[in-house]
């Protein structure tokens, strides 16, 4: 049976602490918001300014403000002109803080590197509330899996959920947690890419 856990068309944001959520958006007019590797390492480098624990300051000496402790990334997917982030929350409010910092932050850098203006994103995030294990680890999947080329692709987090390779900023302990091992997990995914493939 091939799983359908896709996000809901009407997202409603409710912000309960201590849950997870499926958070995504995508450019104006369904327009690519990452035109090249720089733009795709730009983005990802927000998440290691807002979510790593040791909070640097940049080379003007400006201090970010941190979120460690407030919500923690899980799981990510950079397409070309869509996002999808799975998050977990602290605080009530540890979500639209992170969301709303690396959206404008990186609006500002898309716009100033491409001279344009005006807004980058279709809208506001959205995002949908996970209730239980197993709508986890299946949104986990069906964020994983989103590209084509999946098991492959370079702008997701799977290579730490396969190889070790966890950058400071993603916290993939709440997923792993659900399964046995990497190997248990490409299997996960893998099966679910072949009953798609035959339908």
């Amino acid at each position: 049976m091939v799983s359908n856990y896709m996000p809901s068309r009407n997202v409603v944001k409710v912000n309960v602490p201590n849950s997870y959520y499926h958070a995504y958006s995508r450019g104006i007019n369904k327009q690519h918001i990452f035109l090249d590797e720089v733009d795709y390492r730009y983005f990802l480098s927000l998440f290691e300014r807002y979510l790593a624990p040791i909070n640097q300051p940049n080379q003007t000496d400006i201090v970010y403000k941190n979120f460690v402790g407030t919500v923690d990334l899980l799981v990510y997917c950079l397409m070309k002109n869509h996002f999808h982030l799975l998050l977990y929350q602290a605080d009530m409010d540890g979500m639209s803080k992170l969301m709303r910092s690396v959206m404008i932050s990186y609006s500002h850098y898309f716009n100033k590197r491409y001279k344009r203006s005006g807004p980058l994103f279709e809208s506001c995030y959205k995002a949908s509330l996970i209730d239980s294990d197993d709508y986890l680890l299946h949104i986990s999947r069906y964020i994983h899996c989103n590209p084509d080329e999946w098991s492959d692709f370079p702008y997701s987090s799977l290579r730490a959920y396969l190889y070790d390779d966890v950058p400071q900023w993603l916290n993939k302990t709440r997923i792993s947690g659900l399964y046995g091992s990497s190997v248990q997990y490409f299997k996960f995914l893998n099966d679910n890419q072949k009953d798609r493939d035959e339908i």
